[in-house]
């Protein structure tokens, strides 16, 4: 007989874990039955589940479909799978079905947004009031991000950077694509720069303008978090738009943006270049102004024109940021 295990509470029988693999009880009973007595036949299954002989034989027809009992053999018998080979199967076969339902799951949630947004367009957008109301919701954001997360980066900074860098390396940890355009400006602060180097050693793909248009999130193509407020007299604001036309054209926003921006990261160790000038290579592929660059290196003005000077000339560079541009398709930075 199979042991019934009891809820202390109200004494209902707990669910059996058989019944997570699509086995109901008297199945379950049954197939006890026919390890215990493989050879006892129908009949004698019967007579040990006390159930009629009928009964018995629809039930082993569906343990023959879960692949818990062997076909019958040339003189007629039905025999038990081995259980570890016949369970890990079962589960095997749940966990795909899992998985189908789970996409499926994902189309049908979209066509139930999409009916949403034509009963009631304001479902599009949510606004975030407050520094803790927009932290939930970027985690939410990154929590919910399965493929890719797109960010533009540029002052001014309305929040602390830390919680998001958090997110952004747990993210980068997961397998996530992270991909990051950063205004020069934002990388003069030699924090902020330092931050942005520090996701690039973790695998984020970041590159650089002299300026992007605004603060942005996009995760997965379809939910985009954009800031309200402009200024910290205007306090933390934000809203966060839901898949439609307005996150597909930030999307576009971002890719065009992409294609004109220049990688930032850690130059290649080619014996070129010495390492300081591999620094200043990369600051200036970031599109800082030589002041910032030279705070940056430790030098005077005057120093930073000259080495700057020398870089163009040996490149057959116009500007800072083409110097910058050729250094990186040369692999400097």
């Amino acid at each position: 007989m199979v042991n019934t295990a009891y809820d202390t509470a109200d004494q209902t029988p707990a669910a059996s874990p058989w019944a997570a693999v699509g086995v109901s009880a008297f199945d379950e009973l049954l197939y006890q039955a026919i390890l215990n007595q493989p050879d006892a036949g129908a009949a004698g299954w019967a007579l040990l589940t006390g159930a009629s002989p009928g009964r018995v034989r629809e039930a082993c027809n569906r343990l023959l479909t879960l692949g818990l009992l062997q076909p019958p053999d040339s003189m007629g018998g039905l025999r038990a799978v081995d259980p570890r080979v016949a369970i890990r199967a079962l589960i095997r076969r749940r966990e795909t079905e899992s998985e189908l339902l789970a996409a499926t799951a994902e189309e049908m949630a979209t066509a139930y947004e999409a009916g949403l947004l034509r009963e009631e367009p304001s479902r599009l957008v949510e606004v975030a009031s407050g520094e803790g109301a927009i932290a939930a919701r970027l985690e939410e954001m990154y929590a919910r991000a399965e493929h890719e997360v797109c960010l533009f980066d540029t002052p001014p900074y309305l929040a602390p950077a830390g919680p998001q860098v958090d997110l952004q390396a747990d993210l980068l940890r997961r397998g996530i694509v992270s991909r990051g355009i950063y205004a020069a400006s934002a990388l003069e602060d030699p924090n902020a720069l330092s931050r942005a180097l520090r996701m690039v050693e973790l695998g984020e793909q970041a590159r650089v303008l002299p300026s992007v248009p605004l603060k942005l999130l996009v995760v997965d193509g379809c939910r985009a978090l954009l800031p309200l407020t402009a200024s910290v007299a205007g306090g933390y604001c934000a809203v966060v738009v839901w898949h439609s036309a307005v996150t597909e054209a930030l999307q576009k926003l971002f890719e065009m943006a992409w294609q004109q921006a220049i990688p930032l990261g850690q130059a290649a160790d080619d014996g070129e270049l010495s390492e300081s000038d591999r620094t200043l290579t990369r600051l200036l592929a970031a599109g800082m102004k030589d002041e910032a660059v030279a705070r940056h290196l430790g030098v005077s003005l005057r120093t930073l024109r000259r080495r700057v000077s020398e870089l163009q000339e040996r490149l057959g560079a116009t500007s800072r940021f083409q110097l910058g541009m050729r250094a990186s398709q040369r692999g400097w930075v």
